[in-house]
């Protein structure tokens, strides 16, 4: 068993003064050394135009771009290396297994990738302008699943990044539903409107309860509403072919959270189902980047959420809601451990 952790960043300000706190945090943790040498291989991998990202960000998520000058200004790089490296505007995601379950007023889900590429970092932030959320880091300024103050929930589960387009990276995309959606309805508005780089599917979950899984890739955004479960491959006749040649393994895990879906109600119970390994949905092939870091589970009606890294973790209980009110949460490190040797870089 290896042990890791999770740091819990928070504030409220400006977008600016969040990309300031991000910069000054990445310095302060092995991650900087990391993403330093990465940039390298980025220059390498795509080109963007930096004028014409600004023009996606000011169409779709404006108050972004003052994060990047933020992360700019803290990291002392120029705003066109960390717009490159960060935005997610042309940047390739690797394979990942995640899985949904939305229903009876609880998302849960599980993030599955590999320890290498994990940035450990759970972050509440209030803007000035915008929407608050909770979520975990992807690729420093997105989010791989979290909740905003209006009860909307996302998470991402990759399908296939073959033929890759002009387009954005799932992370940053859901940072984005977050910040300027507030239902189910106007994600799957944004979502169709966004250019894709990559096959994924949207798990998404409001207030309201409507559900919804929004298939999207560079060549097309297919939308199924009022679904159970969400696993890593398309169920629509359209975008079938974006589907990789093995898809056995996410179809049975489809089914299983279907069935699933009435044995576990509340929001415990689901959080056992997906955190202990007996019930199937709980991965440990993190050699084969498909293990479970995290598990989340978030009620938008009361707007609490379970959190729990690693396996058989004891989920901490954030009331999300008494946070945006005002108060602090009292915790700035989680821990867990996950039944592997392959290492977490950001520790």
């Amino acid at each position: 068993m290896q042990r890791f952790y999770v740091d819990v960043l928070q504030g409220r300000g400006s977008y600016y003064e969040l990309g300031l706190l991000a910069g000054q945090k990445l310095k302060q943790s092995p991650l900087f050394t990391v993403h330093q040498k990465r940039r390298k291989t980025s220059l390498r991998s795509y080109d963007i135009d930096l004028e014409q990202v600004k023009r996606f960000f000011q169409s779709f998520a404006p108050f972004m771009w003052e994060e990047f000058e933020g992360l700019a200004e803290s990291l002392g790089w120029s705003l066109y290396d960390v717009v490159h490296e960060y935005s997610g505007f042309q940047a390739d995601d690797v394979n990942s297994g995640c899985s949904a379950l939305m229903n009876n007023g609880v998302f849960a889900r599980n993030y599955d990738y590999h320890p290498k590429t994990y940035e450990g970092r759970l972050l509440l932030w209030q803007p000035d302008h915008g929407y608050a959320s909770i979520g975990i880091s992807g690729r420093l300024i997105g989010r791989i699943d979290g909740m905003n103050e209006k009860g909307l929930v996302i998470g991402f589960h990759f399908v296939n990044r073959r033929r890759a387009g002009d387009g954005f990276t799932c992370s940053v995309i859901a940072r984005m539903v977050l910040d300027t959606c507030s239902t189910t309805d106007e994600a799957i508005a944004l979502l169709r409107s966004i250019p894709h780089r990559h096959a994924f599917n949207y798990s998404l979950y409001d207030i309201s309860m409507k559900s919804a899984v929004v298939e999207a890739s560079p060549r097309g955004v297919h939308v199924h509403t009022q679904v159970l479960a969400c696993a890593n491959h398309f169920v629509s006749n359209e975008l079938a072919a974006e589907n990789r040649y093995h898809t056995i393994e996410s179809k049975e895990r489809l089914h299983s959270l279907q069935q699933h879906s009435e044995t576990a109600q509340d929001a415990l119970e689901r959080f056992k189902l997906f955190n202990d390994p007996a019930y199937g949905i709980f991965k440990k092939k993190y050699a084969s980047w498909a293990g479970t870091l995290h598990t989340s589970v978030y009620e938008p009606a009361s707007l609490n959420v379970l959190l729990g890294i690693g396996e058989g973790a004891r989920p901490i209980s954030i009331d999300f809601g008494r946070w945006l009110a005002g108060e602090r949460l009292p915790i700035t490190r989680l821990f867990g451990h996950i039944d592997s040797n392959e290492l977490f870089v950001h520790m």
